[in-house]
């Protein structure tokens, strides 16, 4: 660990440029994850998440909690297991970036502000979703539920910044 970590618990110059490259890395697995078309990704045959309507070109899921609300409309064991699925790669899905961030940027050390870029990084994708729809009719959907979980992860994300830094510390 001494290799990463300057005994004030921040990185060294070669942590820097791990953390860097490994948080690079993750905005392009983002990338790909977020913006490619939907019907690359595999789907359960026949599974429709339910709630979402569409307009024109455009897909909206605007029933916050929506896994629990419409949750009686899933038919099959496997739907809800794809809905769990969904919801917790929403979670960690910005975990990893915002971890590093609070590691590089000083100014990311405090909650709200990780809640406020968390939520506004999140806010950001889904809306590029819904410009991708209107260019390439991708067949994304902005989803109000994946607002909530994406600010989740970055709020777990700051709680386990500050215990690797308590435990680090005390050592």
């Amino acid at each position: 660990m001494r290799h990463f970590f300057q005994a004030d618990g921040e990185l060294t110059i070669f942590g820097r440029k791990v953390i860097k490259s490994l948080a690079g890395i993750h905005l392009l697995a983002i990338s790909f994850l977020c913006f490619l078309p939907q019907w690359i990704y595999p789907n359960p045959k026949g599974f429709l998440t339910p709630g979402i309507f569409q307009v024109g070109r455009l897909y909206f899921l605007l029933t916050p909690f929506n896994s629990l609300v419409n949750g009686d409309e899933i038919e099959s064991l496997r739907g809800y297991f794809w809905i769990l699925l969904q919801n917790l790669s929403n979670v960690f899905l910005l975990f990893p970036f915002v971890l590093s961030m609070l590691f590089l940027k000083e100014g990311w050390r405090s909650l709200q502000k990780v809640l406020l870029y968390t939520f506004f990084m999140s806010l950001t994708i889904e809306c590029t979703q819904l410009l991708l729809d209107l260019l390439i009719d991708a067949g994304r959907v902005f989803e109000i539920d994946d607002l909530w979980t994406n600010t989740l992860g970055g709020l777990l994300a700051y709680h386990g910044f500050v215990s690797m830094n308590r435990l680090y510390r005390k050592k």
